[in-house]
């Protein structure tokens, strides 16, 4: 803590001005620091990788046996792109603990009084954390190969541009949070209350066809089921199904009979990520 706390003067001193380097200059070393926060923390990273592995592993193959094989495709591979979307989310999510973490030791209060524009700040930390869960998610894709995913460069390039669209805004999303909160231990409630079922209600785990007409609602509501979509789409498109595999476990979302676009659900993402970046410049601008 203290190796990364030493950096705030840097901070400040970036930040002297209102210009354009020097605001970047700012979110540089926000970014740098959650780099250097998520590299030195091993057991972030092993428990960030083991959680989605249990639950690919656990419940694909445990669910297998009881969805059965469609086509020649089978539940495993239809949970592993919801899986990877899990690492990213809860990567990105928790990475805003940081911000309740600074806030008890004071290294907070050294960055807000500093010269610098919130939006700058929000940024670096949004960056950082975006990064963080990418990476995270990315490092799910060695176990494509165990579950029968076929992976492709072109596919791979696609994951990881969705991981990262994903990663901003459950980041922006996590920031916001922090921003109001006062305590680690509150911090960890209010998250676990929230990812979960925003997790299960996403269509990571579940097909969405087939719902009851009350949870279809629920799950369209769900900002994060069109983060899953596409990633479970571009994963799907490169694999070998069959037109019964690919009736039983669609990939689109469809909202009174009409399916959106790949394009419309990531538009939808990105005004999520937007909306709460705003709302977490805000949070900081009144914090402390």
């Amino acid at each position: 803590m203290t190796a990364v706390s030493t950096r705030t003067p840097a901070v400040a001193a970036a930040g002297t001005g209102t210009s354009v380097p020097g605001e970047l200059r700012v979110v540089a070393m926000v970014w740098e620091r959650e780099l250097i926060r998520y590299t030195r923390t091993r057991t972030r990273i092993v428990s960030g990788f083991a959680q989605p592995v249990l639950f690919l592993l656990v419940l694909g193959y445990g669910m297998s046996g009881l969805v059965g094989t469609t086509g020649g495709f089978t539940f495993r591979q239809f949970v592993y792109p919801g899986v990877v979307a899990m690492s990213v989310v809860m990567t990105a999510m928790f990475s805003a603990m940081s911000i309740v973490w600074d806030r008890e030791f004071g290294f907070l209060r050294e960055m807000l009084v500093a010269p610098v524009s919130r939006a700058s700040l929000v940024l670096g930390k949004t960056a950082g954390g975006a990064t963080v869960a990418a990476a995270q998610g990315t490092i799910m894709l060695v176990l494509a190969p165990l579950v029968g995913i076929r992976l492709t460069p072109l596919l791979v390039v696609e994951v990881i541009g969705i991981e990262l669209l994903m990663a901003v805004a459950m980041t922006t999303f996590g920031v916001f949070v922090a921003s109001r909160i006062q305590r680690m231990e509150s911090f960890q409630v209010v998250m676990q209350m929230l990812l979960m079922p925003m997790l299960f209600l996403s269509g990571a785990l579940f097909p969405l066809n087939g719902l009851p007409a009350w949870l279809a609602v629920v799950t369209r509501l769900n900002p994060l089921t069109y983060a899953v979509a596409p990633l479970r789409q571009v994963v799907f498109s490169a694999q070998d199904m069959s037109a019964a595999a690919r009736a039983r476990f669609p990939t689109n979302v469809t909202i009174l009979g009409h399916t959106l676009p790949i394009w419309w659900e990531l538009a939808v993402v990105a005004v999520f990520a937007l909306v709460f970046f705003v709302l977490a410049h805000r949070g900081l601008s009144r914090t402390e």
